[in-house]
């Protein structure tokens, strides 16, 4: 990966996820695996840990659980979380969606389309995936899905 390419997605993961967003996310350049599309332009970010993100035609990330879990260590809560509790967490981390009713508290700053860390009460990160409902009110609504997830800590 060019000294450009790598300038260019910490720019773009910064502007996502917030001020030190590029750095969380790509810590240790050197053990990046990228992978290009036919055009040239980056698609996934994949490390030893496994797929960090893959970067979208719309220059969003969707973050993947090695991904998530860099977030979750580098930003204090409840910054990009949705939390749940116990009796939903054996679902959540085998990949099915996050529900309204078992939200517990979630970034008020989260909007629809938003990256989203699906996280125990206990604070361990369960999913990785997209907002369907504001974080505001998350905690309000009784039904409804509030995180599409796109990767359980299981799958």
């Amino acid at each position: 990966m060019s000294d450009d390419e790598f300038r260019g997605l910490r720019r773009a993961a910064d502007y996502q996820f917030g001020g030190s967003g590029g750095t969380a996310l790509f810590a240790g350049a050197d053990a990046l695996d990228v992978t290009h599309t036919s055009s040239g332009r980056p698609r996934q970010i994949h490390t030893a840990d496994g797929r960090i993100a893959t970067y979208g035609d719309d220059g969003r990330f969707r973050l993947g659980l090695a991904g998530g879990s860099r977030l979750l260590d580098a930003f204090d809560g409840p910054r990009h979380r949705v939390v749940v509790g116990d009796e939903s967490e054996p679902f959540i981390r085998e990949g099915r969606n996050a529900f309204a009713k078992f939200v517990q508290s979630a970034d008020s700053e989260l909007r629809p389309g938003d990256e989203a860390l699906v996280v125990h009460e206990d604070g361990y990160l369960l999913a990785v995936g997209r907002a369907e409902l504001p974080g505001s009110g998350m905690d309000d609504f009784e039904t409804g899905m509030a995180v599409k997830v796109r990767q359980g800590a299981e799958d």
